[in-house]
């Protein structure tokens, strides 16, 4: 299962109970965090979770709203005894802007990993969980991210046998191993069925609506979306400034299949954006307005 929690839904500057643009996500012990803007690491202690495991830092882009709280997380980290490396991900220069940030977090007790990203999809992968990026379109070079933890197909023992696999080289089989024996090599696909559907999460955010963004989210459990502006009048605003509405981000989602839309990255003028969900309900159907530490576990489909 993923946790996932809106750490922060505010764009540009932040607001009283609305810190600037992060979520956070809890897998398998290891925590993802996609941006930090400034009381990024105050929202992660409100959540009641630690700093401690974050061994992923996405970025979206470099303006201060999606970066400005990175130096007091890493003294955070620094000062909860983390001493694993860090990586750190996003567009070209990332180590470069980091090390400026940093001129005030100089000294660390962990090493910082960079992965910069340079074509418009790249991916990471670590065992089954996968970090997908893909290039968006803002005014300076933007990605949005996938999060996807794949699942291996069932275990059949029927398979096994008729496979003649020795019963003690079974359970790492299930476990996605292969081994070499003198006369032959065992592969999970000779016990296992085909994979299962794993669990997608999509982030995307300071963009406009672009056809990689529903390609990119297809068919995913939650697709999270900025809609800087709610109000109907503001499109051109938001095409002038290389941002979406909410009804842009209910097109995309409609588009690429999703299962629930969140939106986030308010602008400051946008003091109450669930007054404008009952329009966007009306393309999107599964909508709702993100709010600061909103959150959700993301589960496997039951195999019946």
């Amino acid at each position: 299962m993923l946790d996932v929690c809106l750490l922060g839904t505010s764009g540009m500057m932040p607001l009283p109970n609305r810190w600037l643009t992060s979520l956070m996500t809890r897998y398998n012990g290891s925590n993802i965090l996609i941006d930090c803007g400034e009381g990024t690491q105050i929202a992660i202690k409100e959540k009641g979770w630690s700093v401690n495991p974050i061994d992923y830092i996405c970025f979206t882009h470099y303006h201060a709203d999606h970066i400005s709280g990175l130096p007091g997380l890493l003294l955070s980290m620094g000062n909860s005894d983390r001493t694993e490396p860090v990586t750190l991900i996003g567009p070209k220069g990332l180590e470069r802007v980091v090390n400026s940030l940093r001129v005030i977090a100089p000294e660390l007790p962990f090493e910082l990993k960079f992965i910069e990203l340079t074509n418009p999809t790249e991916e990471i992968v670590r065992d089954n969980l996968k970090i997908q990026a893909f290039r968006v379109k803002h005014n300076v070079i933007c990605y949005g991210y996938n999060i996807i933890i794949e699942r291996a197909g069932r275990f059949f023992v029927d398979k096994a046998r008729e496979n003649d696999i020795p019963q003690q080289y079974w359970n790492r089989l299930q476990k996605g191993e292969t081994i070499k024996l003198e006369d032959r090599v065992l592969t999970p696909d000779l016990v296992l069925g085909p994979p299962r559907k794993g669990i997608k999460l999509t982030y995307c955010t300071d963009s406009r609506p672009v056809p990689i963004i529903s390609e990119m989210a297809k068919d995913a459990d939650l697709f999270i979306c900025e809609g800087m502006y709610g109000e109907e009048d503001k499109d051109s605003k938001a095409a002038q400034y290389k941002h979406m509405t909410f009804y842009d981000a209910a097109k995309l989602a409609q588009d690429a299949n999703v299962r629930e839309l969140w939106l986030t990255h308010y602008s400051p003028s946008l003091v109450r954006p669930e007054d404008y969900i009952k329009e966007t309900k009306k393309i999107f159907k599964n909508t709702r307005a993100g709010k600061d530490r909103m959150s959700v576990t993301l589960v496997f489909e039951s195999d019946e």
